[in-house]
């Protein structure tokens, strides 16, 4: 089980570091030194969430902002947690739960939830520990080599993260249309809130909550319909 997440989390991990390589630039140029940088990804697995806190910090923000912040930005963790905990074996305590919690990303969550197995702990902890490897290894390399680097390589790692989730998102869309609808729902409410003007005040993190949240209530209507009209019709043979 171990190596099994090992092995799932390496495509992550390495996507990781890339984009956290963008966050340990943005950090040094913002005011913070390497190793305060390194202990911000050590210490969160978010990526919006670091991006605004430093903005947030570089500008003198009140405690308050910050906290209202990444609530906002992270509340989608908390859906996702309570998602993965139905999926997890009987022998995840309490202990295993809170390591969960932590270590719930996006690009994780849809690995973790992809996986036709049930989810032990052994496999989340080998599956979370190269993308937490990733990130802060990404960010140290980041704060250290940055400014030597061409200006649009570092703007070019910023968008490995949206590659990656892609590339774990396309490959079950081809085989199931409940999963291209969804993901359909979810494109075309998230443009919504972005384009239309009446929406300019959501943000980003309310944004994604609201997309996600909607697609999944489609996604799920469509399916207790079609198990209805299935047992109606097994129901009359």
């Amino acid at each position: 089980m171990l190596k099994r997440g090992i092995k799932d989390g390496i495509p992550i991990g390495l996507g990781y570091f890339s984009v956290s390589f963008s966050f340990g630039i943005l950090s040094i140029a913002n005011g913070f030194s390497v190793l305060e940088a390194v202990l911000i990804s050590m210490t969160n697995l978010t990526s919006a969430g670091q991006f605004a806190g430093i903005t947030i910090m570089a500008s003198l923000g009140s405690l308050v902002e910050m906290a209202v912040t990444q609530l906002i930005i992270n509340m989608r963790y908390s859906l996702m947690a309570i998602s993965l905990s139905q999926k997890v074996d009987r022998r995840f305590g309490i202990s295993a739960r809170l390591l969960l919690g932590f270590g719930i990303t996006d690009e994780i969550f849809a690995v973790a939830m992809g996986s036709r197995k049930g989810i032990s702990r052994k496999y989340f902890l080998g599956l979370m520990s190269l993308p937490y490897l990733g990130w802060t290894l990404g960010t140290l390399a980041g704060a250290v080599f940055g400014n030597v680097m061409p200006e649009i390589i570092c703007d070019a790692l910023g968008i490995a993260l949206f590659g990656m989730f892609i590339a774990i998102v396309v490959p079950d869309m081809k085989g199931d249309i409940k999963i291209v609808l969804t993901v359909a729902i979810a494109i075309v409410v998230s443009c919504i809130l972005y384009y239309v003007p009446f929406f300019s005040k959501v943000s980003s993190g309310f944004a994604v909550i609201i997309s996600a949240v909607t697609a999944a209530a489609a996604a799920a209507f469509v399916s207790v319909h079609e198990d209805n009209k299935e047992e109606g019709i097994s129901g009359r043979e």
